[in-house]
């Protein structure tokens, strides 16, 4: 399987066949503990949060599909992310993405803080500030690329240069691409987190997280952390996780279309202020994209200029749901402000250009043509409401 691309691996792999059944379909083991034959010598499996055969499939399924040695699967992106920031101890210091997920901010002002464990937001598009931000108790470096809402462009090998000159391991957020598009162990990441919820299984109904290493020191102390903490995903969500891998390569094929067509739109827009894509020839992120990722991905964010009538909008659009989440067969429209960056304060958001009129939308499978006169009637409206008042 080895010699195949990843749109292929996403159908054929090492549990594209059930070996018991010759099914097509990964079996569903429910069971929480396992009998053992013998009495001093258990077998694989003893306790489900230690280890489930399902587990097992979708683990080894995003290890391949990321070119890594091991997979760990939790019960959501979260549980993902804060399980991996674990590997620091107290007196450790952390470079972050300054517009990192809102999720991830709060895990690390609030939780991680009260251990002891300190922090430092960087932009790090810019590599002088994050060369000059390490300090002697800096043990690693959270990239976000694109990150989460402004979908700035962290150039991968760069900053895990720097983090390997100063010995320090580098974990990343994957999830706006997935390992189709962008794969960062081999730009010489440490650690690849994803959201699962989004992108992989793709249809709104699990809630998921994933890691991926390819270091078997790292594959332990993060096995150690995911048995100790107990955040495991269970069988069945694995199951529509794995299910939903299989169509990745057509959903975002379509998605990655249709966000073009959008953001070229939109770009054009006179009530847009700014689009935020870096698939864009445009977009200041461009050329660190094309040299890292496949393509710009599914999510764009944009400022409408009108931004008082922010709620007018949204009320006026018609096709996506609003909502939080992305990476759906659904298109998603999203407010940062108050749904992805809710654990923010607006102070925070307004210093990293989370604006009050910015939106966020996740493109999903509807027509492109439809989604446009969509958001067009959309900006319209709220320009003639805005117009409205302002003469009245």
């Amino acid at each position: 399987m080895s010699d195949f691309s990843t749109q292929t691996k996403l159908l054929h792999n090492a549990y594209s066949v059930d070996k018991a059944s010759n099914g097509v379909s990964v079996p569903i083991q429910h069971a929480s503990t396992f009998h053992q034959h013998d009495f001093t010598q258990f077998g694989q499996y003893d306790y489900a949060r230690s280890g489930n055969p399902t587990r097992d499939a979708l683990e080894t399924t995003i290890a391949e599909l990321e070119g890594g040695s091991h997979g760990f699967a939790f019960s959501s992106g979260m549980a993902a992310v804060s399980t991996s920031l674990m590997l620091l101890s107290s007196g450790d210091h952390l470079l972050i993405t300054e517009d990192v997920y809102g999720g991830t901010y709060r895990f690390v002002t609030e939780v991680l803080s009260r251990f002891g464990i300190e922090h430092t937001f960087v932009d790090m598009t810019n590599l002088e500030e994050v060369e000059q931000s390490f300090q002697p108790n800096t043990k690693a470096v959270f990239i976000e690329t694109p990150s989460n809402p402004l979908l700035k462009v962290t150039d991968i090998r760069a900053v895990t240069g720097l983090a390997k000159q100063n010995d320090c391991l580098t974990l990343i957020d994957n999830t706006f691409l997935t390992p189709l598009l962008q794969q960062p162990l081999h730009e010489g990441v440490d650690v690849v987190i994803h959201s699962a919820t989004k992108f992989l299984a793709g249809h709104s109904d699990v809630v998921a997280g994933l890691v991926v290493v390819n270091n078997e020191q790292l594959a332990e102390q993060i096995g150690f952390l995911q048995n100790s903490c107990g955040a495991i995903l269970g069988p069945q969500d694995c199951w529509l996780v794995m299910r939903g891998i299989k169509t990745l390569h057509a959903r975002l094929r379509q998605s990655v279309e249709t966000t073009y067509q959008l953001a070229e739109f939109l770009d054009q827009h006179p009530l847009i202020e700014r689009v935020y894509y870096p698939g864009l020839a445009s977009n200041d992120y461009y050329a660190v994209q094309a040299k890292q990722a496949a393509n710009g991905g599914a999510v764009l964010s944009f400022e409408i200029k009108h931004a008082e009538a922010i709620e007018q909008f949204v009320d006026s659009m018609q096709i996506p749901v609003f909502a939080v989440s992305l990476g759906a067969v659904e298109s998603i429209l999203s407010y940062p402000r108050r749904m992805s960056h809710g654990a923010m304060p607006d102070d925070q958001c307004d210093q990293r250009g989370i604006t009050k009129g910015l939106l966020r939308l996740s493109v999903g499978l509807e027509q492109a043509e439809e989604l446009k006169a969509d958001l067009d009637q959309a900006l319209q409206v709220t320009a003639a409401a805005c117009a409205a008042s302002d003469s009245a």
